[in-house]
């Protein structure tokens, strides 16, 4: 088995855990949340925030990170494409354009969802969760950041999926 089709199934398992738990943040941790604050003869918001959303942010941010190396390197050591061409969406690109412009709108897309959790959903978060010292007033500041944050990367994951497949496609997803 060679490096490159380690890489691939690297990378779609990574991006399938990072998107997996980007989906579970948004339509069941959020709303389990509020309605674990909301009663009052429940265990309350402690159980998921002290045992469940620290371990799952763990292989959030990480699953993050390993999709979007294993995507560059696979741009980067790929006969098809090439790193500098996606990330110019094919605009320096003798042949293939539309190929590196599809993949590379995924890559970028990709390059922001990364941002998004390493620059501005993790540190909110280890605000929101007390892993950092924060005042009432930066822990709401910081829940309206990471949900901003966490739903523009849900809305941007389905155009991002669509485009890197194109990719390999040569086409345009619509």
């Amino acid at each position: 088995m060679d490096l490159m089709m380690i890489d691939r199934w690297l990378h779609i398992i990574a991006g399938v855990l990072w998107i997996g738990l980007l989906y579970y943040f948004n339509f069941v941790q959020a709303p389990a949340q509020a309605e674990a604050t909301a009663d009052s003869d429940g265990p309350g918001p402690a159980a998921i925030g002290k045992y469940i959303a620290p371990r799952a942010l763990l292989w959030f941010r990480w699953a993050a990170l390993v999709t979007w190396l294993t995507g560059a390197y696979y741009l980067y050591a790929s006969p098809l494409y090439t790193l500098h061409g996606a990330f110019t969406l094919g605009v320096s690109a003798e042949e293939g354009k539309l190929a590196l412009a599809t993949i590379g709108m995924g890559a970028w897309l990709g390059t922001i969802m990364l941002f998004n959790v390493w620059g501005l959903i993790w540190p909110n978060q280890k605000k929101i969760l007390g892993i950092v010292e924060a005042s009432d007033a930066e822990k709401g500041k910081a829940r309206r950041v990471a949900f901003l944050a966490s739903r523009s990367n849900t809305l941007m994951s389905i155009p991002m999926l669509l485009f890197m497949q194109s990719g390999a496609h040569g086409n345009l997803p619509f």
